[in-house]
């Protein structure tokens, strides 16, 4: 059996090696390694292949939509832009009318095919033409209307039937409004016997001369599609607006846009939603590349300290003997307050990168409140019978420090939660009465949370004692209240909830203020309800 230490020092080595692993990996996608044959001069004997655009062809650029996913000639589509002596590094920005076909009104799909081609031929007579193609539409469920409670009011007050032409809980297509181009610019020679597999599926050769060519590599950016430029398609639309943008992107850029573009459908396909995949292209598309590689080392160091937090947190209270110390009502606080913050997170369709988390710390926060109840549940048959333990006398002590803080912190505490749900219940509208009951509760929770964590600190003022907190826990988690507030300002949250990771802050800075305080007496008992003399004691017995 490993023993704690050795178990941490196994994750953090393993860890280790998972970050030196995706450095190595992010390297090897970054740096391409060019065809040492073209150094040498002899790059048709040595298995070169050349960049088309080395040659400097006219180009013109073309975009097309069409109901269909594959076109054979002109017929059944329609010319949207058409950008003639097309310059692959001018980048630009054109928004167009785009006709939508019955059949896409009807909740149906419109394609967008771009070619690149010679200036002054049709893509497709031109026999070196590149064209990729791209769904201007997708599937989605719409957002539910939400009206005030009262009075029945609703956000827009004429809502065409034929707006929602099916159930709100069926997915109805979409509009993409942004349609963003890049093309590959860069004079690079690959090595034919080693091509890149990312690129090597958006490369079309041509064979000139003695030497093997590759045509413009044209790529759509897919993570440039956000669930915030989505328009809901209704019959009676006959127009509308597409932003075609384009730029030109390195070698390097390309083939890590194209790795996250895989990871994103990777998502899609393990059940994230449009949604859940919108919050992941946020990262990518909103911080630029320094950032970026920034924001994984913290991810990962998130997932370590997370890891270890839930470690050291199970395993203090899977050893937890007495309550003496511990603020039981904090205890029962902390859990309803995670319980409430995960169905506001599910009621909100919160991302799966913020609402797994906090699954699993509620379904924590309910272990520990029946450790702290010392509570156990007997079946007789399929009904439950559920017994208390009895507390000792110091534990009672405790109590009453605990009820005492309780009794002074309701008669601030109430009002403001009850004035603030009946302010909400005029003001705001809401989808639902369960909406705004799990409304009410969360904003009570984010903004008079911290209130609850005074009972503790009471009780640590009471005791002048801080030995019985679990501080490893709580090391590991004011590591990740940091870096919260780093991830508040990347991953879309409700603004509650980014605010609610800066209280944590001066949450966990009053803990280490009374920590400094009070310093370690080996008398009092420690978070498992044992002291350094007991333990002396035992040993020399």
């Amino acid at each position: 059996m490993l023993s704690r230490s050795s178990f941490t020092s196994l994750v953090v080595g393993v860890f280790a090696v998972y970050v030196a692993h995706t450095c190595w990996v992010m390297y090897g996608i970054v740096y391409t390694r060019p065809c040492p044959a073209a150094a040498a001069g002899d790059g048709a004997a040595g298995g070169c292949v050349w960049p088309y655009l080395a040659r400097r062809p006219k180009l013109q650029l073309s975009v097309y939509t069409t109901t269909r996913s594959s076109i054979g000639a002109e017929s059944n589509i329609d010319l949207v832009l058409n950008v003639e002596d097309f310059d692959i590094e001018s980048k630009f920005e054109r928004t167009v009318n785009v006709s939508v076909p019955k059949k896409t009104r009807n909740n149906g799909t419109l394609y967008a095919f771009v070619f690149l081609h010679h200036a002054g031929i049709l893509p497709w007579h031109d026999g070196k033409q590149v064209h990729i193609v791209s769904p201007l539409t997708t599937y989605m469920i719409p957002k539910p209307e939400e009206i005030n409670l009262l009075t029945g009011e609703s956000a827009t007050q004429q809502i065409e039937a034929e707006k929602q032409p099916n159930a709100l809980d069926e997915p109805v297509s979409h509009w993409r409004s942004r349609l963003t181009l890049n093309v590959m610019v860069e004079d690079f020679v690959f090595d034919g016997s080693s091509l890149p597999a990312d690129v090597h599926r958006y490369m079309k050769m041509v064979q000139l001369g003695k030497t093997v060519h590759y045509l413009p590599i044209l790529f759509i950016d897919q993570l440039s599609n956000r669930v915030k430029d989505l328009m809901v398609i209704n019959r009676s639309t006959t127009e509308l607006p597409l932003t075609v943008s384009y730029d030109k992107i390195s070698l390097g850029k390309l083939r890590f846009w194209i790795h996250m573009q895989d990871a994103v459908y990777s998502l899609q396909q393990f059940g994230f939603s449009e949604k859940d995949a919108d919050e992941v292209k946020g990262i990518f598309v909103d911080t630029n590349l320094y950032f970026l590689a920034l924001t994984f080392f913290v991810a990962a160091f998130h997932l370590l300290f997370d890891f270890l937090a839930f470690k050291n947190d199970i395993s203090f209270w899977k050893k937890k003997r007495s309550m003496i110390g511990m603020s039981t009502k904090a205890v029962l606080w902390r859990c309803f307050s995670t319980v409430v913050i995960f169905l506001f997170l599910l009621d909100e369709q919160t991302s799966l990168l913020v609402l797994i988390p906090a699954g699993i710390g509620a379904v924590i926060e309910l272990w520990k409140v029946k450790k702290a109840l010392k509570m156990t549940i007997r079946w007789q048959g399929l009904r439950p019978k559920f017994q208390f333990g009895a507390y000792n006398d110091s534990e009672k002590k405790t109590e009453e420090y605990d009820a005492q803080a309780m009794k002074y912190l309701s008669y601030l505490l109430y009002p403001l939660c009850i004035g603030g749900a009946g302010y909400s219940l005029l003001n705001v509208k809401y989808k639902s009465w369960y909406s705004w009951l799990i409304n009410s509760f969360v904003n009570g929770v984010y903004a008079f949370g911290f209130l609850f964590m005074l009972p503790q600190l009471f009780v640590n003022y009471k005791m002048k004692s801080v030995a019985h907190l679990p501080w490893k826990a709580f090391t590991y988690k004011a590591f990740n209240t940091f870096i919260d507030d780093i991830f508040a300002f990347i991953i879309t949250m409700p603004t509650s909830h980014r605010l609610a990771c800066f209280r944590d802050d001066v949450v966990f800075l009053v803990y280490l203020y009374q920590r400094w305080l009070y310093p370690v007496d080996k008398s009092r008992v420690n978070e498992y309800g044992e002291s350094y003399e007991e333990k002396l004691k035992k040993k020399s017995s």
